[in-house]
């Protein structure tokens, strides 16, 4: 941050004396600028301390100067004494009184150019503090990321840092983690972000009405993913969102402005959120396979190494009688993460074990995620079977058990059943024709042999289901109208699930 008019005003060895506008000495003073020019302000910038001597000014010229000045940005005047003018001529006090800007009397003694190297000290050693300040924030939040919970203290520390709120969101934009400098203990707070109330509540509150708020933002980030950050400005609020790790973003705000320093000590928030976020992704998907090897052991029978393996993953297996869960879901991190129970990646799901105590209030958070199917109590591998033939089911949320037919199917040697299934339907599998024989097949007996239905949900003309079913007869050597053939045929169907 500049110094301001004040601070320079009481360097003692320039001995300047305020004539007017003392009320507007904490303007920050960017740069000294000399000029005996009648208007200075095309080479202003805004913030300066204009330096003359009036040698072309006179006494009728003091509100049109000042006037000029102030619409330029000028921070104040110093008046040279002693050269053109004995004193500071009156109309210039009173027109700077009447303005508001400040107007110092520069003593003869005192060169224009030692007040110029007075204001550069003071704006190099604000800028070493700045820098100083930085590297010691940098350092702070380098710590953080090094404790357990590295991600929610970087976000803890940062807010500290910058004396506001920061928020850590995932890929849809909802908050993973939030801290607000101002709120301990989840007190009340009431800001206003981007314009819209945030109204009163704790963290959670707030952080997810500042997410939602933020929307337009983060929709911006992920149409253009060379957006280094986006600024978002209000009457009352300063934000920064910007993109951390995989799809992730962080957003900072605060009712200051954000200086170069500050920015610096976000965009390295951002960078070990990045590397936390990158290096907690790697080790997610090596526990999720190690996972995956321990569901291998356990199937071909090697009980006591695959306790042993998610044993060195801080994990248990539950006994059996279990409950498997089968899983199909866009985002099946999210899915491990919501069960207390052991999960696994398996063959294009997510496998779930639990006791049968828990299987259906898993069922029913599983199902928040996407299609759950779920077995019987039982050995593993017969409820593997079971939880991916629920699963083939078009039910949301399938039971095995509450499947029509599917408890006697459970009484099976599954494997030898299978394989007559697999014998039985071969004949419509091997068939030339385009038409899918088997679903159609299926399709018929579910819709309990009325033509009508069945032809409806194939999309087909019944007269066409008609002609298939009659080469099913002729390929088979059934007659699909004997119940014994149908209740065969459905079997043999329920173990063979749907191809897609």
């Amino acid at each position: 941050m500049a110094p301001t008019l004040r601070r320079v005003a009481a360097i003692a060895p320039l001995r300047l004396r305020v004539l007017a506008g003392g009320d507007a000495l904490d303007r920050p003073v960017r740069w000294v600028a000399v000029s005996e020019l009648e208007d200075p302000t095309p080479f202003l910038e805004g913030g300066e301390l204009v330096l003359t001597t009036g040698m072309r000014l006179s006494a009728d010229d003091a509100t049109p100067y000042v006037t000029r000045l102030v619409a330029g940005g000028a921070t104040g005047l110093g008046f040279g004494v002693g050269l053109s003018h004995d004193a500071v001529p009156p109309s210039f006090v009173e027109a700077a009184g009447a303005a508001g800007l400040p107007l110092l009397e520069v003593p003869r003694e005192t060169a224009f150019i030692a007040v110029g190297k007075a204001v550069s000290e003071l704006l190099a050693a604000e800028q070493y503090e700045e820098i100083s300040q930085g590297f010691a924030a940098q350092g702070r939040l380098t710590r953080a990321a090094l404790r357990q919970d590295g991600a929610r203290s970087v976000v803890d520390r940062l807010a500290r840092e910058i004396g506001g709120w920061v928020l850590l969101l995932d890929e849809a934009g909802a908050v993973r983690h939030a801290a607000d400098a101002a709120v301990t203990d989840r007190a009340v707070t009431d800001r206003a972000l981007t314009g819209r109330a945030l109204g009163e509540g704790g963290v959670d509150d707030w952080a997810e009405a500042a997410a939602r708020s933020l929307e337009p933002e983060l929709a911006r980030l992920r149409a253009a993913p060379a957006l280094a950050s986006l600024a978002v400005v209000t009457p009352g609020e300063h934000a920064v969102v910007r993109p951390v790790g995989r799809g992730g973003f962080l957003a900072v705000g605060s009712r200051r402005g954000f200086t170069p320093t500050a920015h610096t000590v976000v965009n390295a928030a951002g960078s070990l959120l990045t590397l936390l976020l990158e290096k907690g992704r790697e080790q997610r998907a090596t526990a999720a396979r190690v996972r995956t090897a321990v569901l291998r052991l356990l199937l071909a029978g090697e009980t006591s190494a695959a306790a042993a393996t998610l044993a060195e993953l801080g994990g248990t297996l539950p006994g059996e009688p279990v409950c498997a869960l089968a899983c199909e879901t866009a985002d099946p991190e999210a899915l491990a993460d919501a069960l207390p129970c052991f999960t696994a990646p398996w063959e294009g799901r997510l496998v779930a074990l639990a006791d049968p105590a828990d299987a259906d209030g898993l069922a029913v958070r599983a199902a928040e995620f996407g299609r759950v199917g779920v077995s019987a109590p039982g050995d593993l591998r017969t409820a593997l079977d079971q939880a991916e033939r629920a699963l083939a089911s078009a039910a949301p949320l399938a039971r095995f058990g509450e499947l029509a037919g599917q408890g006697l199917l459970s009484l099976l040697d599954v494997d030898a059943a299978r394989s007559y299934a697999a014998a039985l339907l071969a004949p419509l599998r091997r068939y030339g024709s385009r038409a899918d024989l088997v679903e159609s097949l299926r399709a018929y007996l579910a819709g309990n042999g009325h033509w009508d239905v069945a032809a409806q949900r194939l999309g087909v003309h019944r007269h066409t289901l008609r002609y298939r079913m009659k080469r099913v007869e002729e390929l088979l050597g059934l007659d699909i109208d004997d119940p014994a053939a149908r209740a065969e045929l459905w079997i043999a169907l329920s173990l063979d699930p749907p191809r897609g």
